[in-house]
């Protein structure tokens, strides 16, 4: 996947956006309020970060040497993933698994708001 693909299938999600608050080449989408995939634009090859739950990421990082613990974030929950040489579908299934971790995480109110919107 490149970052358009990446870009096109977050912003397909109820209540995704997009934004740069950390500098002009980390893109941020966010569900509701909350960050769920950073992508670094200017870095190849392509790398993002996702939220995981602790169990899968430690599998994940077992199994790919591609996937670590994320630069800046919560070593336990937080992956960076290089893209380089995975499946299209594990990414999806990465970028999903975070949405919706951090979907759940959010208050019964702005869960209603994205899902009425």
């Amino acid at each position: 996947m490149d970052a358009n693909e990446i870009l096109d299938y977050c912003l397909a999600k109820r209540g995704v956006t997009e934004s740069f608050p950390f500098d002009n080449e980390t893109l941020v989408m966010k569900v509701g309020t909350k960050m769920f995939l950073l992508m670094s634009l200017e870095r190849q090859p392509l790398q993002i970060s996702v939220k995981t739950d602790p169990e899968w990421s430690t599998e994940l990082r077992e199994q790919y040497p591609q996937i670590t613990g994320a630069y800046h974030m919560n070593k336990t929950h937080w992956n960076s993933v290089s893209l380089d040489g995975l499946k299209s579908d594990l990414i999806v299934q990465m970028i999903d698994h975070s949405y919706e971790l951090i979907f759940k995480s959010l208050t019964k109110k702005a869960k209603e708001e994205i899902e009425n919107a």
